[in-house]
C-alpha cells in the first residue's frame, strides 16, 4: 500500500521537472536563435512600466472581490435552502463557486482598467 503512494509522488515531481525542464531549453533555443539572427537582446528582458499599478493594490483588490464573492454565495446559498428548499449540498457550493467566480472576474476587469489609467 505505501509503494503507491511513493510512485505517485516520484511520478509528481518527475512531471514537474520535465515541464521545467522543456520550458527553459526551448526558451533558451529561442533566445540564441533571435541573437544569432541579430535580434536586440532588450526584448529578453521583461520593461517594468512606470505608471503601472503596485502589486499588493492588485493582490488586495482580487482577495477582497474573492472574500465578497464567497459571502455573498454563501448567503444566497442560504436563501436557496430555506426559502426554495434546494438541496444543501447543491445550494451552497454551487452558488459559494459561482459568486467567488463572478468576484474574481469582476476583480480582472477592474484590474484591467487600473492598469490603463495608470
Amino acid at each position: 500500500m505505501g509503494g503507491s503512494g511513493v510512485i505517485a509522488f516520484i511520478s509528481l515531481f518527475l512531471v514537474i521537472f520535465g515541464i521545467a525542464y522543456l520550458y527553459f531549453s526551448t526558451r533558451n533555443k529561442e533566445r540564441m536563435a533571435l541573437i544569432e539572427k541579430g535580434a536586440d537582446a532588450s526584448i529578453f528582458v521583461k520593461g517594468k512600466r512606470e505608471k503601472a499599478a503596485p502589486f499588493w493594490k492588485i493582490l488586495i483588490l482580487n482577495l477582497a472581490l474573492l472574500l465578497m464573492g464567497i459571502g455573498a454565495g454563501i448567503m444566497i446559498g442560504g436563501i436557496l435552502r430555506f426559502n426554495l428548499n434546494v438541496n444543501w449540498d447543491i445550494a451552497m457550493p454551487g452558488s459559494i463557486f459561482l459568486m467567488a467566480g463572478t468576484g474574481l472576474l469582476i476583480g480582472f476587469f477592474l484590474t484591467k482598467k487600473i492598469d490603463k489609467e495608470d
